[in-house]
């Protein structure tokens, strides 16, 4: 059997219903998306230009913030382009892209929290061997691991999708998505593959939201026993915590949603669930960790001080 597809094009028909609104939606999102970089952007230099702050949870807040400019990058210029044009479509090649760069974004964000649940486990619960334990080496292959693991494992998600021969090509999002892909192959098609990597991956990414219970069992405990641990928690977990929170709302509601929510929803609340984690975390996480982090905080108000004068 020939598995070439048979689409070339898929339409977004997310955005049915937008086009009367589209101009407002347009210098709204447009704006909003300078807020993620602007943020984004002037953590990630502040971080790279204080010498100060290259210290293993800087480092991980540094790739915290480039994967959130990589995840919406992969999402807001292609969102914009479509909301002035007169159809919203996009090629075969470049929505297997656009998924993978969403699932690989998502995943990777988790996998940035679950090394950053560990630094900060080792940097209270373990003082003493913190610095042994977080060498540079060690802290490199961790910052390599939150990025690889995701990007091998939904390589190979998107490598069996292109696999498939597709006999639909209306995506009912804004953007692409692999799952959404794959419900679009012809009756025909071995889908086998594709759901044992999707179990696979879950199960992953699982083990990750388990460690990061784990760890966070671990910090409490030790924290209800000391003041000064009590400090340190609250100075540098609570903005992890929030992120994590945030983060997992924002993926079981679109998971949830996309496995068993209801069509007959508003299409504006059905996209509004779609985009949940390209609206909320990539702006809100510079912000908390920016206001929250006193050395980050301090930094930044020592050059909005050297900006007045």
């Amino acid at each position: 059997m020939n598995n070439v597809s048979l689409v070339n094009i898929f339409i977004l028909t997310g955005f049915n219903g937008m086009i009367n609104h589209r101009v407002t939606l347009f210098s709204l999102t447009l704006l909003y998306y300078c807020l993620i970089l602007f943020f984004n952007i002037s953590l990630i230099i502040i971080i790279i230009l204080d010498e100060n702050l290259h210290e293993p949870m800087y480092v991980l807040l540094c790739s915290f913030c480039i994967n959130g400019l990589y995840g919406t990058t992969g999402f807001y210029p292609k969102f914009l382009f479509d909301l002035l044009s007169s159809s919203q479509e996009i090629s075969y090649e470049g929505c297997l892209l656009q998924a993978f760069i969403m699932y690989s974004f998502a995943c990777c964000d988790l996998s940035i929290l679950a090394v950053m649940a560990y630094d900060r486990y080792l940097a209270i619960c373990r003082p003493l061997h913190y610095h042994s334990f977080m060498s540079k080496r060690r802290l490199s292959q961790l910052v390599c691991f939150s990025w690889l693991t995701p990007l091998c494992i939904f390589s190979i998600n998107v490598l069996l999708t292109s696999r498939l021969k597709l006999c639909a090509l209306h995506i009912k999002k804004l953007f692409c998505a692999n799952w959404i892909i794959v419900k679009l192959s012809c009756p025909e098609a071995d889908t086998f593959s594709n759901t044992v990597v999707a179990y696979i991956t879950i199960i992953v990414y699982l083990s990750h939201g388990f460690f990061i219970i784990w760890t966070y069992m671990h910090l409490i405990r030790t924290c209800v026993t000391s003041k000064d641990d009590r400090v340190k928690f609250m100075q540098t977990c609570v903005p992890h915590l929030v992120s994590l929170a945030t983060f997992i709302f924002v993926i079981i509601s679109d998971l949830m949603y996309m496995r068993f929510g209801s069509t007959d929803l508003p299409q504006s609340l059905q996209n509004f669930i779609a985009i949940e984690f390209l609206l909320i975390p990539p702006l809100m996480n510079p912000l908390i960790y920016g206001f929250k982090l006193t050395k980050i905080r301090n930094r930044i108000l020592c050059l909005v001080q050297d900006g007045r004068n």
